[in-house]
């Protein structure tokens, strides 16, 4: 099935902008429409969607130009539910996997276990107001979380069910910040032209000296930007690091 002139239309926009600088200023919707050959209407929802995303922003009287990242992640472990929430939007999930996985190298040395054991994986798309945000994939470990199948990820919080369903307590944490390239398989569900870039969140969380949790959180980099508060320094010119805290 084609995809909607609109949408085809935002598609070939949004590759502009993941090349301009913030304060860009864009076609107005006429200009686009001549320049494209599509109706002003057509013109007008391609550029509704994209201000809806966070990637364009409408100034009266000014014109509509390339927004600053519409999110800012904190560099410590957050809740995304708590973040959307605080900074006045609705956040939502959508289930795309869960169910056993046999576990690849990187999975298997994450979790010290043999390759090809079983493993939980968990992906969901998380939204605010509807907008694609990011895609969490957690690997869990089968045999410390049997019967994680039962619950319905769209709506539960992985951390209540950890901790109040099997008595997770999480001793320790780390996340890395790395910069990627979108998986294909992923672009349409975060609504970004393939090969966009994307920021990647890696979390390994620990319970009782072993690593139970492992989750890569994929960003749209134009829609984020990250933060981080600078601590004072201790001895030996030291940073203290963020605690852990429940993340859904």
């Amino acid at each position: 099935m084609t995809a909607p002139k609109y949408r085809e239309l935002a598609d070939m926009l949004r590759k502009r902008i993941a090349q301009s600088p913030i304060g860009t200023s864009t076609p107005s919707e006429r200009q686009l429409a001549e320049d494209t050959g599509v109706s002003r209407m057509t013109a007008r929802r391609a550029i509704d969607e994209l201000v809806k995303e966070g990637l364009l922003t409408r100034e009266v009287g000014r014109g509509t130009f390339v927004a600053r990242p519409t999110v800012s992640v904190p560099l410590q472990l957050t809740s995304f539910t708590e973040d959307m929430r605080a900074r006045g939007h609705v956040p939502s999930s959508r289930l795309l996997h869960l169910g056993d996985v046999p576990a690849n190298e990187q999975v298997a040395t994450v979790f010290s276990i043999e390759v090809g054991a079983p493993v939980m994986l968990l992906s969901r798309l998380r939204m605010a107001d509807g907008v694609p945000m990011a895609i969490e994939r957690s690997h869990l470990r089968t045999d410390v979380f049997p019967g994680l199948d039962r619950y319905d990820f769209a709506e539960e919080s992985l951390y209540r069910v950890l901790i109040e369903d099997y008595g997770v307590r999480f001793e320790a944490g780390e996340q890395v910040i790395r910069a990627g390239i979108v998986r294909d398989a992923d672009a349409e569900s975060l609504r970004v032209s393939k090969g966009a870039a994307v920021l990647e969140l890696v979390r390994v969380s620990v319970s009782r000296g072993s690593v139970v949790e492992w989750t890569t959180s994929t960003y749209p980099a134009s829609r984020f930007e990250l933060s981080a508060r600078i601590a004072p320094v201790t001895v030996q010119g030291s940073v203290p690091r963020s605690a852990l805290r429940a993340r859904d």
